[in-house]
């Protein structure tokens, strides 16, 4: 079953000269698949995350999610549908720092004023799933930025969303931290079958998901899947890098897989 698809979408910017950050881009994304979206500064990666967000619409074209076409909702039911059916991990955690981690993670089900009984039990079930049960009364400020991002997939979770979207969600965190988040991602996308769609710029966290997409100025240049080696996989995300001009010298050092 396709849970996502992309037809003709087309995103264009006025002004004095406008500018055509994304150009007729054709995508289908199965249910249940983890795909990266990868290309060099200004190719139209984070934008064409935010038109399937619903944070930003296309000048043509259309996208749909779960067979609906939410571009085409009213604000109101934009709004429910994007709370309900979407998950956010972003760069910044942007998590709550006055609420416990707790608090933070059951926050989305508070909107739609579910029981507190309900929101706790779950909230506990999702702590002990990305193993931050003894931090959930600490403090947004009393822990690690590795942490702060489990607390931000675990909140992304909460309501059980249809599609995860992740932007840069390593980019503030060292390699440990990241491989660790980046495992949770690749565990709970399998666990719960969760379609998950992330930006990155890092080809090891690239590697951790079903399918690498491409883009350079705004249109789909390459995909290449994983197959059995992520180690393989690694190598080849970073040989279309080295053509697109998108390596991060960082990670050009093989990592160690496990």
């Amino acid at each position: 079953m396709v849970y996502l698809e992309l037809k003709n979408v087309t995103k264009t910017y006025s002004g004095v000269v406008p500018y055509e950050a994304i150009r007729r881009v054709n995508l289908k994304v199965p249910k249940g698949e983890f795909v990266s979206i990868m290309g060099p500064s200004g190719s139209g990666k984070t934008t064409l995350l935010n038109l399937i967000a619903t944070l930003d619409r296309p000048t043509n074209g259309s996208i749909f999610l779960n067979q609906k076409e939410p571009h085409q909702l009213k604000k109101d039911e934009m709004a429910k549908f994007r709370r309900r059916e979407l998950g956010f991990v972003f760069q910044e955690a942007n998590l709550l720092k006055t609420l416990s981690v707790r608090e933070n993670i059951m926050l989305p089900l508070t909107l739609d004023k579910v029981p507190v009984a309900e929101m706790k039990e779950k909230a506990e079930a999702l702590m002990e799933a990305v193993a931050i049960t003894p931090l959930a009364d600490k403090r947004i400020y009393e822990i690690s930025g590795g942490e702060a991002q489990r607390v931000a997939i675990a909140r992304a979770l909460i309501h059980e969303p249809s599609l995860i979207l992740a932007d840069e969600p390593t980019g503030n965190l060292d390699s440990q931290a990241a491989g660790n988040v980046m495992k949770l991602l690749a565990q709970m996308n399998r666990e719960k079958e969760v379609t998950t769609l992330m930006v990155t710029h890092d080809a090891v966290s690239a590697s951790y998901s079903h399918r690498v997409i491409f883009i350079k100025d705004g249109q789909l240049y390459n995909e290449i899947y994983c197959g059995e080696s992520r180690k393989i996989f690694f190598q080849s995300i970073m040989d279309v890098l080295a053509h697109l001009g998108g390596v991060n010298h960082e990670f050009q050092a093989p990592p160690v897989f496990q």
